[in-house]
């Protein structure tokens, strides 16, 4: 059985969007979303945590906050789409 953090990476993918995690132990923090720096910090004065590693053997990996991890990727593709328009544009005008 796969776990959740791997599942979730997946399923991500399979939607075109591309995350990158770090962890420290029990932090898992979300790093990259499609190639962009996450700024934000959640949970920690570190990064935007994801997930926390559980303390002892038989317990569960958990989210942090399923909702604010999904408002957070909606907002960093918004700003990727946002960024790929304006570079398509200011490649256009240069040729």
């Amino acid at each position: 059985m796969k776990d959740k953090i791997t599942t979730f990476v997946q399923r991500l993918k399979a939607i075109g969007i591309e995350v990158e995690l770090f962890g420290n132990y029990p932090w898992i923090y979300l790093d990259r979303i499609n190639g962009n720096k996450v700024e934000e910090k959640f949970h920690s004065d570190y990064g935007f945590t994801l997930a926390f590693l559980p303390a002892r053997m038989g317990q569960e990996t958990n989210f942090t906050d399923i909702t604010e991890i999904f408002k957070i990727i909606r907002k960093y593709m918004q700003d990727k789409e946002y960024i790929n328009k304006k570079y398509q544009m200011i490649t256009t005008n240069l040729k």
